[in-house]
């Protein structure tokens, strides 16, 4: 039976899946790296990285029990967007790429505000200059490393840095050039024009494709390191939140996805361009060609879960390892004891900076309303909470332009918590329905390298076939009113402490 191979270059690790012609996960490999943070506010890795755990990810694959090499007819590539890897000409990476969640450019955004204009920006490629953005990173080059940036001949995105490893040809897709600030959104190609009145050389970028197009081969090269056959086709693809989106289902409008990771993403498709003309909210291209999406942002979404556990958890860290557990459940356990609304205190999640609906680098996490009575139980519960209200925020946008909204699907490791899914369901009084596949971008991945490769004729029909509603969690009545009392005293808390956060940042 054919195979297709989705791989997803992420923030913590590249995972790489097997899936046969029905849907079904054959195998599935990760291989995790470090997240440098060399100053506060910076995020960079190590493309290299990247590249071995990538090789080192089909590798396994390909040596996997059900996994015939000689099989797999396709492979999909999807992983973090925006981030910017720099090659010279002779293809060398002349530094470690700055990712999406790297704030040092807020100078360069702002020198792109003022010299386009915010409205005009967002007229010219649908969104304005945020700091996780590609095209503020390669000003950053420009004026603080000019002497790399003189020798920058290409500027890829983290997957298509693997596919120029496992291919040699440069390419990328529409969905994951919509984040870079320099991609006509809605005539789906580079924006010529913009790239020039800011100094970028248009022959940085690669070529852009449809999310199903096959933008080149298996080298010979990859073959020898990963073990499959030379010649398989590898297909565009698309950013990470773009592949999850049809991972998810969400190809057809009136269905979007709630996603807790690392970051949290509200994702809804659109059939035409769709805007906030105030730029809460981005508008991509999808990875299905023709369409579009619409997406709100939490920076740190899982992650404010995750620096919780690290941070103030080291009991549960500890009892989880001598039982067998993971600590995550402990803690909202603890949680699910603490009645809605944590009895007053509020959590910020604002811990790398926020891009909906603030678009505020300096913003930074905050607990409101702490007293003598909290536990660290109503700590955990204020930031599960406190994230779902950065969610709604997403939500509220999206209802205000007119999105079509008939079901939400919840997805990420924060869908694994009935806790935390029943918090969303409740605070966004909307039922949250999960499906059949918990794989991630990937999977979505190797979904668009089935189309590509003709198993089926469609993104719309591959998603129909495979794709199932298993689960859903109705919202409670009675903490609807409870959680729209706190979601204002969340958003008033913000706009309170964020000409603070401006003043701390300029002083660390």
């Amino acid at each position: 039976m054919a195979i297709v191979i989705g791989v997803d270059v992420g923030t913590s690790g590249t995972k790489a899946v097997a899936i046969n012609e029905r849907g079904t996960l054959i195998a599935s490999a990760l291989v995790e790296y470090p997240l440098l943070t060399p100053k506060p506010g910076w995020a960079e890795q190590d493309p290299a990285e990247w590249k071995s755990a990538a090789l080192s990810a089909l590798k396994q694959l390909a040596g996997s029990p059900g996994v015939n090499a000689a099989d797999v007819k396709g492979i999909g590539l999807t992983g973090q967007m925006h981030g910017s890897v720099f090659l010279d000409a002779n293809n060398n990476v002349l530094r470690n790429a700055l990712l999406w969640c790297d704030n040092r450019t807020a100078p360069q955004c702002d020198a792109i505000t003022r010299k386009i204009g915010e409205r005009e920006l967002i007229g010219m490629v649908c969104n304005p200059a945020l700091t996780g953005f590609t095209a503020p990173k390669i000003l950053w080059l420009r004026d603080n490393e000019p002497d790399l940036y003189e020798k920058v001949k290409k500027v890829l995105l983290p997957k298509d840095y693997i596919r120029w490893v496992l291919t040699g040809e440069y390419a990328t897709d529409v969905a994951d050039a919509s984040g870079t600030l320099l991609f006509d959104v809605k005539n789906r190609t580079w924006h010529n024009e913009l790239m020039s009145l800011l100094g970028i050389d248009a022959s940085f970028m690669p070529r852009a494709f449809e999310g199903t197009e096959v933008t080149g081969t298996l080298s010979n090269e990859a073959s020898a390191a990963t073990g499959l056959p030379a010649g398989i086709p590898v297909i565009a693809g698309g950013g990470d939140q773009a592949a999850g989106g049809v991972g998810n289902g969400i190809v057809r409008k009136g269905v979007i996805s709630s996603t807790v990771g690392t970051s949290g993403v509200v994702f809804a498709f659109a059939d035409t361009v769709s805007l906030d003309p105030n730029g809460r909210v981005h508008t991509f291209c999808h990875s299905v060609p023709g369409k579009w999406h619409v997406m709100g942002v939490v920076l740190s979404a899982g992650g404010s879960l995750r620096w919780f556990r690290d941070a103030l958890c080291p009991a549960e860290k500890a009892i989880a390892m001598e039982i067998g557990k993971d600590p995550y459940e402990l803690i909202t356990e603890a949680a699910e004891a603490v009645p809605p609304g944590a009895e007053g205190l509020t959590f910020l999640p604002y811990l790398s900076g926020e891009r909906t609906p603030h678009k505020d680098p300096y913003a930074k996490g905050a607990f409101i309303g702490l007293s003598l009575k909290h536990t660290r139980a109503h700590m955990a519960r204020a930031v599960l909470e406190g994230v779902a209200f950065a969610m709604r925020d997403s939500l509220e946008i999206m209802r205000e332009m007119g999105v079509s909204i008939t079901q939400v699907r919840a997805s990420g490791g924060g869908a694994r918590s009935p806790l935390w899914r029943q918090i969303q369901a409740d605070v966004n009084k909307t039922p949250l329905v999960t499906t059949n596949i918990d794989e991630g971008p990937a999977y979505g991945a190797a979904l668009l390298a089935t189309v590509a490769t003709g198993l089926y004729r469609s993104v719309e029909d591959a998603c129909d076939a495979i794709i199932q509603v298993v689960d859903q969690c109705d919202p409670k009545s009675a903490n609807g009113p409870i959680y729209d009392a706190w979601f204002k005293e969340y958003q008033e808390g913000y706009s309170a402490l964020a000409p603070g956060f401006a003043r701390a940042a300029k002083m660390v």
